[in-house]
């Protein structure tokens, strides 16, 4: 069986999963729609910034960590700095039985570019 790369494993993931833009992502917030923002980032990047009111679980830990703190039949829009983990991260809750992940297309890159609030 020929190995994939890293490329390869995205490009099947965002096959499988919604991606939604920062722009969605904002008029959800506007339109009051009951979402968890989930920044799959390492605690380095999540300190340099991140989405108000988002959960914070390492992308290395997700799988282990997420069940106590994020019902599954919750709309879970999960971020990382570009995109590409997020879609990892939703393809894997997708598995684990999450009723509607989606990955942040651009993450927290294409969010602050975009204008979108952030913490520190």
């Amino acid at each position: 069986m020929p190995h994939k790369s890293a490329a390869d494993l995205i490009a099947e993931a965002k096959q499988r999963i919604t991606e939604v833009t920062p722009q969605d992502v904002r008029d959800m917030q506007a339109r009051g729609d009951d979402i968890v923002l989930l920044d799959v980032r390492e605690p380095n990047e999540w300190n340099l910034g991140h989405l108000p009111n988002a959960v914070h679980i390492p992308r290395g830990i997700m799988e282990t960590t997420i069940e106590p703190r994020v019902p599954r039949d919750r709309r879970v829009v999960i971020y990382c700095a570009s995109g590409n983990r997020s879609a990892l991260a939703a393809d894997t809750l997708r598995q684990m039985g999450y009723a509607d992940p989606s990955s942040m297309s651009g993450g927290f890159r294409g969010w602050a570019e975009a204008g979108g609030a952030v913490e520190d």
